[in-house]
């Protein structure tokens, strides 16, 4: 995506920063979480991470990733393919939540207003028009959909000025519970509607359903560099993953990388992510 150069009455880049979650568990999407860290997941074969960071790098070139579970994972991963251009934030101990997060985040912040994403949220859209008009001084959202703001809203990205950073606790507490549902009580809370494609993966089947969408975004399979289809073999409305060895159908299914479909077999709806690791049908 083309960065998005700031308007008149909207704050400038440099004075914006991007922060992208990635330290939660992923306890609802296991097994696959059990295997990588649900940042590292892949969606259409690219990292629901990368994906993530390359959304704000449309609005901000400054941008940092928190981490706590596979913590070494994320910032191998962070380090060979963004290096100095993602600062990662680890938190040791207890995981310090959405809004201990930014708090713990603070210093690098340093008076700056930020774009808040989450990493295991899929969506091709843009973030410009979260931060189209903001002037850096209030609360928005971004929210999926046309229910509004709520308990149960999708939020897709958020703004936080520094008058609010400022006063985080560094201390496991969530953004909803201490910005956004006491910002809307008072009448202040901006919300920007999203209508584009987003999908929260929080579980295996909210996962396929990321992959199968970005099958549908690109027209036809998504098939990784070095991956080896048999002749004959039916890979419709799938993602085969880089390495991977298909011997055996694979429809509207995912198979991460250097994985194999051994003959007999048939994957519909489903994902294979290890040696013993299949989820599916869904």
């Amino acid at each position: 995506m083309e960065p998005v150069a700031a308007s008149a009455n909207r704050i400038s880049r440099s004075d914006l920063v991007g922060v992208t979650l990635a330290a939660g568990s992923g306890k609802r999407l296991a097994p696959l979480s059990g295997l990588l860290p649900k940042a590292l997941c892949p969606v259409g074969n690219r990292a629901l991470i990368d994906l993530a960071l390359e959304r704000l790098e449309e609005v901000t070139s400054e941008m940092a990733v928190n981490a706590h579970h596979f913590a070494d994972e994320v910032l191998r991963h962070i380090n060979q393919g963004w290096g100095d251009a993602v600062t990662v934030s680890v938190e040791t101990g207890e995981a310090l939540g959405t809004a201990g997060a930014i708090a713990h985040l603070r210093p690098w912040i340093d008076g700056r207003g930020t774009v808040v994403v989450n990493a295991d949220s899929w969506s091709p859209t843009s973030l410009a028009p979260l931060v189209d008009g903001w002037d850096g001084r209030t609360v928005r959202v971004m929210v999926h959909g046309d229910g509004g703001f709520g308990p149960r809203a999708h939020i897709v990205a958020s703004t936080l000025p520094w008058s609010v950073t400022k006063d985080l606790a560094e201390q496991p507490t969530g953004l909803y519970e201490v910005v956004w549902r006491e910002t809307f009580a008072r009448g202040e809370l901006e919300v920007i509607a999203h209508n584009g494609a987003f999908i929260d993966c929080g579980t295996p089947l909210d996962y396929l359903e990321a992959n199968l969408a970005a099958v549908a975004l690109n027209g036809s399979s998504i098939v990784g560099a070095g991956a080896v289809i048999a002749d004959g073999v039916d890979i419709s409305g799938s993602v085969i993953g880089a390495g991977a060895r298909i011997d055996a159908d694979v429809v509207n299914s995912v198979v991460w990388p250097n994985q194999s479909v051994e003959p007999g077999e048939r994957l519909i709806r489903s994902i294979r992510a290890g040696t013993s690791v299949t989820v599916g049908p869904l």
